[in-house]
């Protein structure tokens, strides 16, 4: 088993995460259905997880996985932006990214999942 690089986070985000995880939007309750108990190869997903000064969607920290789903807002220039930085900083801490487009999750649900189990079996050694 692999060891779990601990991952620093402001604890000032506890609260917040856990608001959004009693608040999920739509397609985040999709995709967590099929990510929660392990349900893909046996890996453990959170959801909401508070990195850094940042709350990413979904989170395995055996993989140093993080999984984000982008809803329109994120097509905004500002958001675009405020996001690259954020993942460029989150990355500096040996995190990688899968990022999904809501479409993509209400659409073609199995896509997407296959598209996780790849970069798991491409990644994860």
């Amino acid at each position: 088993m692999l060891d779990k690089k601990i991952i620093q986070y402001n604890p000032k985000l506890t609260l917040i995460a856990r608001e959004f995880r009693n608040n999920p939007t739509v397609t985040e309750k999709i995709l967590w259905e099929r990510l929660k108990r392990k349900r893909i190869m046996g890996f453990d997903f959170h959801r909401q997880k508070p990195i850094g000064n940042y709350i990413v969607d979904f989170y395995c920290s055996r993989l140093m996985l993080a999984i984000e789903i982008d809803g329109p807002v994120h097509n905004l220039e500002f958001n675009m932006i405020k996001d690259i930085i954020r993942q460029d900083r989150i990355e500096q801490s040996g995190i990688q990214f899968l990022r999904f487009e809501n479409h993509e999750i209400e659409r073609n649900l199995e896509s997407v999942i296959n598209k996780i189990k790849d970069w798991i079996e491409e990644n994860h050694k």
